[in-house]
């Protein structure tokens, strides 16, 4: 009796190899484009990394932009997905009473720690999601797809901790979380040289420990500054048209 070829074993190798190489290529991608953005890079500069012959590149990826956009998919549906499990059980321990702070931290806790414990691939990813957000032709774009569902579930809930809050205050108070959060992976050093060496922009612990309790503390503020308003000083209502009156 005639032994099998191992076809299937040698397909599987293949497959194997090929996806080693698309992964190396994207960590090689993703460790460059986090320094140097999207205009600070060339594929070349992605196959010398690897390394792997240029001509390879142009097999996985039409172009820059679309490797570009992959490096950027393969981490958010993991971060999104974790953020939107941690949303979800906070909001169903919280009883029907969710607190800024408490939604604030199933968001951005659960980010940091992965950033925290998934070593040097996601503190790359971090920087580089950094990089995305400051790439006005095509950083809104990506932020959009990937992660307006996990933004609006902390919008539902920070709407029902702050009622009758305005939705305009706070889609505004998150863009100013989204802003000090990008800030924070960007790891630009600045505040190592500020503060002498006291504080670390690397210290994502630190940040974690802080960033959360800061930021509530601004939506709180500004919804007490509206209660103190007196009626008068809040924006006018628009006032609405009165249809003319038909004749009979």
């Amino acid at each position: 009796m005639s032994k099998a070829r191992p076809v299937k074993r040698e397909s599987r190798s293949k497959a194997e190899q090929r996806a080693e190489t698309l992964n190396q290529i994207l960590d090689a991608a993703e460790a460059l484009f986090s320094k140097h953005g999207l205009h600070g890079v060339t594929l070349r500069d992605v196959a010398q990394a690897v390394p792997v012959h240029t001509t390879l590149m142009h097999y996985y990826f039409k172009d820059k932009v679309s490797l570009f956009e992959t490096v950027f998919a393969r981490r958010a549906s993991v971060t999104v997905q974790r953020r939107t499990d941690a949303l979800n059980r906070y909001e169903a321990e919280a009883g029907g009473k969710p607190t800024v702070e408490g939604a604030l931290r199933a968001f951005l806790d659960t980010d940091f720690d992965l950033y925290i414990s998934g070593g040097e691939g996601w503190m790359n990813y971090a920087a580089f999601v950094a990089q995305v957000s400051n790439t006005p032709e095509i950083g809104a774009q990506l932020m959009d797809r990937h992660f307006d569902s996990v933004v609006l579930r902390l919008i539902e809930i920070l709407d029902k901790a702050l009622a009758p809050y305005s939705k305009e205050d706070i889609f505004w108070g998150y863009d100013f979380v989204t802003g000090a959060l990008m800030h924070a992976l960007a790891r630009t050093g600045r505040i190592d040289k500020l503060s002498g060496g006291i504080c670390k922009s690397e210290d994502f612990a630190a940040v974690k420990e802080r960033l959360a309790t800061f930021m509530a503390g601004g939506f709180m503020a500004l919804r007490e500054r509206k209660e103190k308003e007196p009626k008068t000083a809040r924006r006018p209502k628009q006032p609405t048209t009165q249809r003319p009156k038909r004749s009979l």
